[in-house]
């Protein structure tokens, strides 16, 4: 029973008090509806508080950052008692609590409620309980409900024609270079040598722990042609920076994926996420939900992730790195990558104008450009068809 509620049955009997004591027999109609008021209305409610199932659906389609999103939800009883009114609450993560008043249509409940402008993340929403109430407001029931769920916002992407890094001497117009087939070899497992065997297949590590000459089993396994690399460290981050950086990866691959090159997403993420994409379809979607997903974190260095055997930028042809911190040894991992034929791109989020302050002459940036390595510069405000496109590098990174 809500204090209204308690409030009215309070003054009922006072009202019949007064009117015992006063002998006012006019008073006992009015006493004994604000009596049975309250008493009625808590009957009501309890009775038409049993299990409640609800659904959500966020709109039609994918939602994009920067959309409005209508959120409707569709609740169904299963009391007999139909509730006098219902509302649904629910906290939505970085939107807090919202509260929903459905209307009955036919069966089910309905109500809708718009979360405008939404920023590119992955929304948890939970918590939701159903409130019924009498239409005076005099008594009151919660119910706890369990339909937990989430609402995922991609990032807004943009279509590229080209890409910076196939201006000039690297070039490739979109087409598959057939001499650097996407497979290599990896070490499968060690076995005793034989005897007339090239000692170029010796494991010299396995040998010299066993004492005898042993040498590596290889196996033929397919490689990705393209690793987008995106670094979400923190230390990095300026205001939205990162939403940019975002949507830099994710148009990048978008135009890898859209040739049917085989690509794979990076995000040196708490823990880092990496997913494969040979196409727009099925797992196209999973990157877009690791894009979606992504957070600056206190990460795991660029540097040390390629330097890793075995990862996705090992296991790579050409590698794209999507960055706002380019130390002295990244470049020098990114120059090393370079002289030994692998292909190799950078993008430098320059987070100084995110900031408001002017950017200067970035020496590692000049270093990379120096062997040939391409480069693009993305600032607050620039348009990314242009800044990812085939433009020349020299000048791009000159600011």
């Amino acid at each position: 029973m809500t204090p209204r509620g308690k409030l009215t049955l309070a003054l009922g009997l006072l009202a019949y008090g007064v009117a015992w004591l006063f002998g006012a027999k006019v008073l006992y109609p009015a006493a004994t509806g604000l009596l049975l008021a309250p008493l009625g209305a808590r009957a009501w409610v309890r009775l038409a508080a049993g299990p409640i199932g609800l659904r959500r659906r966020a709109g039609r389609g994918a939602h994009v950052e920067g959309d409005d999103v209508w959120v409707t939800i569709q609740a169904s009883t299963s009391s007999r008692i139909p509730p006098p009114s219902l509302a649904i609450r629910e906290h939505v993560a970085r939107f807090g609590e919202r509260t929903t008043s459905l209307r009955r249509d036919g069966r089910f409940y309905r109500g809708t409620y718009v979360l405008e402008r939404v920023p590119r993340g992955r929304y948890a929403v939970g918590d939701p309980t159903a409130a019924i109430e009498d239409p005076f407001g005099l008594a009151r029931s919660e119910v706890e409900l369990t339909a937990a769920g989430a609402l995922v916002v991609y990032p807004r992407l943009v279509a590229l024609s080209g890409l910076f890094s196939e201006s000039g001497a690297h070039a490739q117009d979109g087409r598959r270079l057939l001499l650097r087939r996407p497979s290599g070899f990896d070490l499968h497992s060690v076995r005793d040598h034989v005897e007339g065997e090239s000692l170029r297949k010796v494991h010299w590590a396995s040998t010299a722990r066993r004492g005898r000459l042993m040498v590596k089993e290889l196996e033929d396994s397919p490689r990705d042609e393209i690793a987008v690399l995106l670094d979400a460290d923190v230390a990095g981050v300026v205001g939205e920076s990162f939403d940019v950086a975002v949507r830099a990866a994710g148009s990048i691959l978008q135009t890898h994926a859209a040739r049917g090159r085989r690509a794979v997403l990076a995000v040196n993420g708490s823990p880092p996420v990496s997913v494969s994409v040979a196409s727009l379809e099925g797992d196209w979607l999973a990157a877009l939900e690791a894009l979606a997903a992504a957070e600056p974190v206190t990460a795991i260095p660029v540097v040390e992730l390629l330097a890793r055997e075995g990862g996705p930028a090992a296991r790579s042809l050409e590698l794209v790195v999507v960055t706002a911190r380019l130390t002295a040894a990244l470049a020098r991992r990114l120059v090393r990558r370079a002289q030994a034929s692998h292909g190799v791109s950078i993008v430098w989020i320059d987070s100084a104008s995110f900031a408001g302050r002017p950017t200067g002459v970035e020496p590692e940036l000049l270093r990379l450009q120096a062997v040939g390595i391409p480069v693009a510069v993305v600032r607050r405000g620039d348009d990314l068809r242009l800044a990812l496109g085939g433009a020349p590098a020299m000048r791009r990174a000159h600011g």
